[in-house]
């Protein structure tokens, strides 16, 4: 869970420019995308959406495990390959929700 999200690496080019963001060791994040996000707002689109088609493909591998279509190495692998794309979503909602309740703490 800590791995994909530390697996983002942000490399500020200095004050005033815009920053570029590296999705090293992300899974499926150079495929989808081609080119690295620039926003933070693309970053978190980016790991919703690779989360959602890991969580789509492993659902499409269990109901061809019940099939009888697919190993069941192949089905155990797709399934808990979505249970850490949910987790880690889990963890940056948590932040997310942690960073705007303490913020609404901050004194004007």
């Amino acid at each position: 869970m800590i791995d994909a999200i530390s697996s983002f690496t942000t490399r500020v080019t200095g004050p005033g420019t815009s920053s570029s963001v590296s999705l090293e060791n992300a899974p499926g994040a150079a495929a989808t995308s081609g080119v690295a996000p620039t926003s933070f707002t693309e970053v978190l689109a980016d790991v919703a959406s690779n989360a959602v088609s890991t969580l789509k493909a492993s659902e499409a591998a269990a109901i061809s495990g019940v099939e009888g279509k697919a190993s069941v190495q192949r089905v155990v692998e797709a399934i808990m390959n979505a249970e850490q794309s949910l987790q880690t979503v889990v963890a940056v909602r948590d932040k997310v929700v942690s960073a705007y309740q303490e913020i609404s703490r901050m004194a004007i």
